[in-house]
Parts: C-alpha cells; sequence; structure tokens
C-alpha cells in the first residue's frame, strides 16, 4: 500500500508542465507594464512577463516566460500594448520567418517601446487645436461685422 502511495505521488509530480523558455527584450519605456502581465500571440496568451529589472544605459530589462509549446523565430519582434485605453499592459509577440527558433537566455531585439497615455493625449489634443482657430478677438469680430455690412450694400 504504501508503494502505491508513493508512485501515485511520483507521477502527479511528472504530470506537471514544463516551465517553458526564458527569453528577454530590452526596451527604453515600459510605462505601465507590471511582473505576470501576459505575453500574447495572434490574441491568445503564450507567457508572462516574470521580471523586469534597470539594465545598462538606464533601459529596462523585461523577462518572459513563453509556453514550452510555442517556438519564437529569432527575428521575432516585441510591443508594449494596452487592453483598453486605461487597462492593463501586456507584451505582443508577432514571429518573423526566420527558420532558427530563439532560446532560453536569447533576446528578442526588434521591440516598440510603451505609449505614455499623457503624452499620446497631449499629441491629439495639439492636432485638434490646428483644426480650430482661436476666437476672434471683440475687435476682430467688430472688424469682421462692419466689412459684411460694406458687402451687403
Amino acid at each position: 500500500m504504501l508503494v502505491l502511495v508513493g508512485s501515485v505521488s511520483f507521477s502527479s509530480s511528472q504530470i506537471e508542465t514544463p516551465t517553458g523558455v526564458t527569453v528577454k527584450a530590452v526596451f527604453n519605456q515600459i510605462d505601465g507594464l507590471s511582473k505576470g502581465d501576459d505575453v500574447r500571440m495572434g490574441g491568445g496568451v503564450i507567457g508572462k512577463v516574470t521580471k523586469l529589472i534597470l539594465g545598462d544605459s538606464y533601459s529596462a530589462v523585461v523577462l518572459l516566460r513563453i509556453d514550452y509549446k510555442i517556438q519564437l523565430p529569432n527575428d521575432t519582434t516585441a510591443a508594449i500594448h494596452t487592453d483598453g485605453f486605461f487597462s492593463r499592459k501586456y507584451i505582443a509577440l508577432e514571429p518573423g520567418g526566420d527558420e532558427e527558433y530563439l532560446a532560453t537566455g536569447d533576446e528578442i531585439t526588434m521591440i516598440q517601446d510603451s505609449v505614455v497615455v499623457q503624452d499620446l493625449l497631449e499629441l491629439i489634443i495639439g492636432e485638434a487645436k490646428s483644426f480650430f482657430p482661436p476666437p476672434a478677438t471683440k475687435m476682430k469680430a467688430a472688424k469682421l461685422k462692419k466689412n459684411c455690412r460694406r458687402n451687403l450694400k
């Protein structure tokens, strides 16, 4: 009976899935990205962000744990996206066409940094202002009114 319990315990530990491949991506800006955030490909979750480290030249080194079933070509790209306007961030991977694959410790070199929401809002507001000129002053309005009256006579 003791042998049976030991074999059941042993086989259940063998059923655990392998942890996967850990790769890194170095970003200039990761605003809002956190440990535990998703790594996605084609909209599906294929891994997690496992560590955020301050790297050389104050860059952000992000370690990604990718499911062992997924093979990422060496020329895979990584971008930081947001689920919604003010939602959580995630890493979106886009596979390339290379026939060799990333292994544990390799680096994804083609990256796109996180967009800072405040910067994006300032850009949108600045663009909107260029479409709408500032309101006319009272003096300009009076001249405009006078010119209109002359033209109507």
